[in-house]
């Protein structure tokens, strides 16, 4: 397919394209291109469609993927016949790095520093320090690694962790702690460029864990979440840090709770610390629990900001994983569960997370506690 950079794009006007999102439905709904609408590369190789008939003929059709591999290899697409067609070259991830050269230095972190103190301060900086509170996970003489990996969770609790240092409250130390377990260029310069203009010093070090689990078929996604685990405890102790922070937030919880139950057949819970059984004196810390995706996805666009989802080589052919190690589309299947749910019942999401806190074990019928599983038999 011919290709077309970002920067021939942007001196096109506006009412002459049309640009249409061929990523896979988890990536589109991350962000897509002002304007765009998405329709999958397969459909496109059919004869008809619906969506492509309703574009006026003289409008240019500007297709773009993640990161320009798929639609540069794409050909065959019978409903573009007749079209004047183009794939945007690198990308969606080259329309990303395109946008932070537009803004003056410093722009970006004042901006979002500002709103972070002020417009979504309730929403959260509130929940952040009161996840901190309740269930004590900063404590005096800290050193913690606020691991980061470049998506939209992950940016936020470093800026999060900037702020609460200000507060002076609790003297402990921070370390902005950066994997690359092969990200290709793109991916890598983006998350550099999103660290330097919000202002966040990151440490990066290297890691072969995408090549390792490029040839396991049986739930790779796992086995990564839990090597990338494994390589940032390691790290963040050889750094002197007695703490591993983890972006994951309130609808993270409740859809693993979820998920627990119609997938794994058990109940359980992220919880919002515990210690390393591998790596003694360690901790891990989620001090995003009480934060709602919503609220920092509000946050993300009123500072205009694009930040990575996923990076795995998986991603470069449009699909996605999650930093637990569970696949993108059981995530957004339980995720699109629950707001069908909350449409009778406002309350799901909290009943939900309450679950948990409220577990009746004279109810139950059998538990495990460090291993050992409890019968209600054994003491009725």
């Amino acid at each position: 397919m011919k290709e077309i950079s970002i920067k021939k794009l942007r001196k096109l006007p506006e009412d002459s394209y049309k640009l249409i999102d061929v990523r896979d439905e988890a990536l589109a709904a991350y962000g897509m291109l002002p304007g765009a609408i998405r329709i999958d590369m397969d459909k496109l190789e059919k004869k008809e469609n619906a969506a492509i008939k309703k574009i006026p003929q003289d409008k240019k059709l500007i297709l773009y993927c993640q990161i320009g591999q798929k639609t540069k290899e794409a050909e065959d697409l019978l409903a573009l016949e007749g079209r004047e067609y183009y794939g945007l070259k690198g990308g969606y991830m080259a329309y990303l790095q395109d946008e932070l050269e537009h803004f003056k230095k410093g722009e970006k972190q004042q901006k979002a520093e500002e709103s972070i103190r002020k417009k979504y301060h309730k929403q959260l900086f509130s929940r952040f320090a009161k996840a901190c509170k309740t269930y004590k996970l900063i404590n005096p003489g800290d050193k913690i690694a606020v691991c980061i990996s470049g998506g939209k969770d992950s940016m936020l609790m470093a800026k999060l962790f900037q702020e609460i240092q200000k507060h002076r409250q609790i003297p402990f130390e921070v370390t902005f702690l950066v994997m690359d377990p092969g990200y290709n260029k793109e991916n890598r310069a983006l998350i550099e460029s999103n660290a330097k203009a919000l202002g966040i010093p990151i440490t990066i070090f290297e890691s072969d864990i995408f090549d390792s689990v490029d040839n396991i078929e049986k739930s790779p996604c796992y086995i990564c979440a839990r090597m990338r685990r494994g390589f940032l405890y390691s790290k963040a102790k050889e750094l002197g840090c007695n703490k591993i922070a983890l972006g994951h937030h309130y609808d993270d919880v409740i859809e693993t709770i979820l998920m627990g139950m119609l997938q794994g057949g058990q109940i359980q819970t992220m919880m919002p610390k515990l210690h390393s059984t591998n790596f003694e004196g360690m901790e891990l810390i989620r001090p995003m629990y009480f934060i709602r995706e919503s609220d920092i996805c509000a946050w993300r666009d009123y500072n205009e900001l694009h930040f990575l989802q996923c990076a795995c080589h998986f991603t470069e052919t449009c699909t996605t994983c999650h930093t637990d190690g569970t696949t993108s589309s059981k995530r957004l299947e339980t995720k699109k569960l629950i707001e069908k749910l909350k449409k009778t019942n406002p309350f799901v999401e909290s009943n939900i997370f309450r679950s948990v806190e409220n577990v009746q074990l004279n109810t139950i019928i059998e538990y495990k506690k460090d291993g050992v599983r409890h019968n209600f038999l054994d003491e009725y």
